[in-house]
């Protein structure tokens, strides 16, 4: 079916944010041109709620954007961390007269937000539509040809042969597209609040493997410490009658807690009692999501951000061309569900698995005592909580024969 040709631009994304600008940035210096809608008006708007990290998988995609020198300018943190188990502490190092581990950055979104969105600003080929919200689709012969949003002028439609879904775990571009949704229900809930003069162990972030509850302190920029809980829900009923106090008393019973009482509390505790794991098909006909959009996955592991830069760069690959009307959309929309598929279905299975608050499993007992007690097995460890590689090479026969080996010469000691 020929596609219509009158376009106002060749991509609509909806949501500034960290995928969507992302995702127009990489798309115009391509020469697509760009309408990247954003429902809030205010340049300084960021999401709050979130673990304010960026796993190492992000770096190449913040690197390929020009955002590293200002990151390090802002006071982002590198996010190295250690890992509290029953075994002990999993504290990746790098191997003796080998490279540094891959990082990113802990920063605040009230920092990364404005800064994103005014680079994709600035980049000549897109036009930032601040007050704008997608209200509806515009459709013709069967597929999505733009959308059709309130402004603060009134409705607006805007056309254009793709539409890019960037707004969110609810978002309402695959809400109106009737996009297939998997959701998987997150037995633990979650509280995060902000603080200034809390001192972490080597200054890097800690997590806690508490089997099933979890909890992390990830620094950040502005000598900021952000302070998450994330405990089953049979703990819920403390935190409804007592929020503070049972976020205090909880943070007091971790194993080498953080001083809190010394600390500066500079924020709200905020968080949410219900984050279902959302997983999405990422395209029809005319229609892409990226970021949480396509996948919302439990905010514990820190993927989120990391997926939203990869899954704008994913898309930007896959489309460029056919988007300025050089080849065909469909096929270039497919290419990009292919490598969406691909990188991330694994590691959503494995993290919605782990959402039933549970226990360590057999296999996951074996690799994580073998990570708290040998270097090489907490470097693989590392890259695969850094979403560098996949399920399968994280358990892969030789690396778990390995862990074995740890665990045998650990009995035999």
């Amino acid at each position: 079916m020929p596609e219509s040709t009158e376009h106002d631009y060749d991509v609509v994304i909806s949501g500034a944010g960290l995928a969507g600008s992302a995702a127009a940035i990489l798309l115009a210096r391509r020469g697509v041109r760009v309408a990247l809608l954003e429902r809030r008006s205010a340049p300084e708007a960021y999401k709050v709620l979130c673990t304010h990290s960026m796993t190492a998988n992000a770096h190449p995609v913040l690197a390929e954007l020009g955002l590293v020198p200002a990151l390090e300018k802002a006071g982002a943190m590198r996010n190295t961390a250690r890992w509290y188990t029953r075994w002990g502490w999993i504290e990746p190092k790098p191997a003796p007269g080998g490279p540094e581990l891959p990082y990113a950055y802990n920063v605040r979104r009230s920092v990364l937000d404005p800064l994103i969105r005014s680079r994709a600003e600035q980049t000549p080929g897109v036009e930032l539509l601040p007050g704008h919200r997608v209200t509806g689709l515009v459709r013709e012969a069967g597929r999505t040809v733009g959308v059709r949003a309130s402004t603060p002028d009134g409705e607006r439609e805007i056309r254009a042969r793709l539409v890019v879904g960037a707004d969110g775990k609810d978002s309402a571009v695959a809400q109106l597209a009737g996009m297939r949704t998997r959701t998987y229900e997150n037995s633990r809930f979650g509280y995060l609040a902000h603080y200034r003069g809390l001192p972490l162990p080597g200054g890097i972030g800690q997590t806690w493997f508490l089997e099933p509850d979890m909890a992390y302190a990830f620094p950040n920029d502005d000598g900021v410490t952000v302070l998450a809980v994330l405990p089953d829900k049979k703990h819920l009923p403390a935190f409804r009658e007592d929020l503070e106090g049972a976020f205090a008393a909880f943070v007091r019973a971790l194993p080498e807690a953080p001083p809190i009482d010394s600390a500066e509390r500079v924020s709200k505790i905020i968080g949410t009692i219900d984050y279902p794991l959302h997983s999405r098909k990422p395209t029809a006909p005319g229609v892409a999501l990226i970021g949480d959009a396509a996948l919302t996955g439990d905010p514990l592991w820190g993927v989120g951000c990391g997926w939203a830069l990869q899954s704008a760069r994913w898309l930007e690959r896959a489309v460029a061309p056919a988007a300025t009307g050089r080849g065909s959309l469909d096929r270039s929309l497919a290419r990009y569900a292919r490598t969406h598929r691909r990188r991330t279905s694994g590691h959503q299975l494995l993290a919605a698995d782990f959402a039933r608050a549970r226990p360590f499993n057999p296999v996951e007992r074996l690799v994580f005592s073998a990570a708290a007690r040998d270097a090489s097995m907490a470097r693989h460890m590392h890259r695969f909580g850094s979403r560098l590689i996949g399920p399968a090479r994280f358990l892969n026969p030789v690396a778990l024969a390995q862990a074995a080996a740890v665990g045998i010469r650990h009995r035999g000691a």
